[in-house]
């Protein structure tokens, strides 16, 4: 199965580079104290990750070759979540649709716990992608409010924020513990 991955122009590959070259020699010191944060959406019952499966000619339909679905879907819940080297920090069920509003709120209420939670205080790097909540103005005041100091981050570069691995390792851990409920799922994903 080809990957999928978003389409990157000229000046956005101009930035990746320059980033990665900005970031080659920090310390480790320095990386340990960045916050990785993004939201994720995980399925109650479907495709969380893309299986891939080895078959024999012939054996297309077997049960072991196939996935169940259902219908109408059965629902799904979006978290928030952050963590650094020191460990996993808060992670947040998103009510609704999010805005920049409810974003900020989110942080507000578990950014700085969740850095405190992990001994870092605020000497911590706070890493966001450029989605427009991330990037509206009511956030960006909050974290200058707060002084938070916040990483520059490249347009179109989901494969350099690592809790895309965390986020795809928790979508494969959760189905095998079989949630029937959306709050089953919740109480999972948080037991992880």
């Amino acid at each position: 199965m080809a990957r999928r991955k978003p389409v990157l122009s000229k000046r956005h590959k101009t930035a990746r580079l320059e980033f990665a070259k900005r970031h080659l020699k920090d310390s480790q010191t320095m990386r340990n104290k960045i916050l990785w944060s993004d939201e994720t959406k995980i399925e109650l019952f479907g495709l969380n990750v893309k299986p891939h499966v080895s078959k024999k000619p012939g054996t297309t339909h077997h049960l072991a070759n196939t996935i169940p679905t259902v219908k109408h879907g059965s629902g799904s819940i979006t978290l928030w979540g952050c963590f650094l080297a020191a460990g996993t920090g808060r992670l947040v069920k998103v009510e609704g649709k999010m805005n920049a509003a409810m974003y900020r709120d989110i942080l507000k209420e578990n950014q700085l716990q969740s850095a405190l939670d992990l001994r870092l205080g605020q000497r911590f790097i706070f890493q966001k992608d450029n989605d427009p909540k991330h990037t509206a103005k009511i956030t960006k005041e909050w974290h200058r409010d707060n002084s938070v100091n916040v990483l520059k981050w490249p347009s179109q570069s989901p494969d350099l924020n690592l809790i895309e691995h965390l986020w795809r390792d928790l979508k494969m851990a959760v189905p095998r513990r079989s949630p029937s409920k959306l709050m089953e799922l919740e109480r999972f994903c948080k037991e992880e």
